[in-house]
């Protein structure tokens, strides 16, 4: 039996631990916040709580793994997890409305056709088809395995096929998300569905590279998944399957350096003095792993990405305690698009001017646990904006003047939002940087393949031998289901050591 120490109670963090106990090792997870989740996070007022992190999940099949590998209760006993239907509602700039069927390509095709044209549902088919092909290369690579040795091969070749040009009768291929929208669906709206694949994500689809695809293809092949209660109670389930599986959790502990012997990891230490020993440490963002170590090459190999700038993107969150009740027929999340999609990547991830209306994320669940009574109705906006690197979220009115545009582009998707609103509560990467100490308040993105390796993800193990980091930003990068698969590979090196290649 080992003993092992966790920095942070994150998603990821949270599943290595629990795997970890599972197979006979002692666990110790020291979370600097009050509480575990991470970027998980929840606000609660007067009766209203509201998810300020991600709002459904993907790729149920990952934490269901979790809970058939961590114990005899699956998944579903221990969350009410719910498919919703449509997957979105998608209102774009001049007013055309188009609701999603939740994982029926059909059911997508016919919907495009019929708000958009004959030959728009098949042209969306087309791009699935070939985002398929994509994922089914970079599947095991990007989530199931851990980051190659020769990690370039995964940068050298783009995964997203080569578009073949009927009358040209030749081949080209995309090395851009954007210019798959320009080339492959032939109508701005398919390209703002697609684009906003990768902005919800704090990706530019101008800059990141067309493998990509695989973001949109997730929802469509696995659905979109919520969890009554809100997704903070996944994070409640996986924290208490760790408990089940007695690892201990020391809260408000700060771990201030990693200690060493004999070139090995051997513990760390505590703001308050304390020392703990170890076996192995888990650790969080490959940065904090360098700053607690004193190893700034604490990598072998690194990919280009591997050793980021700050974040330049993170989320602006509105919390919208509304009167009234919802209105029958209402969706449990709608997308509403900008009315100028330049400007709005200009602004995020450039410096141009503050676009007028972002694209909002406008998530109404139909959760009697997250309101007072049925009279009142509980909505949270989502946006992607810059990080604290590039915008100053603490300027007097930064915030609230934000938020009001996040406001005014929702109420295309929520009749008479503004006069609904009792209280807001409203947070930007500032919030994000205090409560998980993500420097800037940025959000990670998924690992992808292709553009030189840029879009990679530090491995999971490092050069300190004893050494991990998991979460986020460390591979396979984020999302909830990253995160996930991120602890399972962290388990799988430590306890099947650095042969380790990955769930079978």
């Amino acid at each position: 039996m080992a003993r092992i120490v966790v920095i942070g109670a994150g998603m990821g963090a949270m599943a290595a631990a629990a795997r970890l106990a599972v197979a006979g090792h002692r666990v110790t997870v020291y979370e600097r916040a009050a509480t575990y989740g991470g970027a998980v996070g929840r606000f609660e007022r007067d009766g209203f709580a509201f998810d300020t992190g991600p709002g459904l999940l993907q790729l149920p099949a990952v934490y269901r793994d979790l809970f058939v590998k961590t114990g005899k209760e699956p998944l579903e006993a221990c969350v009410d997890l719910v498919q919703v239907d449509p997957a979105a509602r998608h209102v774009f700039a001049d007013g055309t409305e188009i609701p999603l069927p939740n994982a029926s390509r059909a059911g997508v095709v016919s919907a495009l056709d019929g708000a958009l044209g004959a030959g728009a549902g098949e042209r969306w088919g087309d791009f699935l088809v070939r985002a398929r092909e994509a994922w089914d290369r970079t599947r095991r690579p990007l989530l199931e395995e851990p980051l190659w040795s020769d990690w370039q091969v995964l940068g050298e070749r783009e995964p997203y096929p080569a578009l073949r040009q009927r009358r040209l009768l030749r081949t080209r291929t995309a090395g851009r998300l954007a210019e798959v929208g320009a080339w492959e669906l032939g109508d701005p709206r398919l390209t703002a569905l697609l684009e906003n694949y990768a902005l919800a994500y704090g990706l530019d689809p101008r800059a990141v590279p067309a493998s990509a695809a695989v973001l949109p293809y997730m929802e469509h092949a696995f659905g979109a998944w919520y969890v009554r209660g809100g997704i903070r109670e996944l994070a409640r389930a996986v924290y208490e399957r760790c408990v089940a599986r007695r690892v201990e959790f020391a809260f408000g502990a700060e771990v201030v350096s990693v200690t060493e012997k004999d070139g090995r990891a051997s513990g760390v230490e505590l703001r308050d003095g304390t020392v703990t020993e170890a076996d192995f440490v888990v650790g969080g963002p490959p940065e904090l792993l360098r700053s607690l170590t004193g190893h700034d090459e604490l990598y072998a190999g690194e990919a280009p990405g591997q050793r980021p700038e700050p974040p330049s993107c993170g989320k602006a969150v509105v919390c919208l305690a509304l009167r009234g009740p919802r209105e029958a027929g209402a969706v449990h999340r709608t997308v509403v698009h900008t009315v100028d999609r330049a400007e709005e990547l200009d602004h995020t991830f450039g410096a141009g001017a503050a676009a007028p209306r972002p694209t909002v994320w406008v998530d109404r669940p139909d959760d009697p646990r997250l309101r007072p009574d049925d009279a009142h109705e509980s909505v949270v906006l989502t946006a992607t904006v810059p990080s604290l690197a590039r915008h100053d979220w603490a300027a007097a009115g930064a915030a609230d003047a934000f938020a009001d545009r996040m406001v005014a582009a929702a109420e295309r998707a929520v009749p008479d939002l503004r006069a609904r609103v009792l209280w807001r509560e409203v947070r930007t990467p500032l919030h994000t940087e205090r409560e998980t100490g993500t420097r800037g308040g940025g959000v990670p993105a998924p690992a992808l393949a292709g553009a030189d390796g840029t879009r990679l993800r530090p491995g999971n193990a490092t050069r300190v031998p004893g050494l991990f980091a998991v979460g986020g930003w460390a591979h396979p990068g984020g999302g909830l289901p990253h995160a996930g698969m991120s602890g399972s590979l962290v388990a799988g090196l430590i306890v099947e050591g650095p042969d380790f290649r990955g769930s079978q």
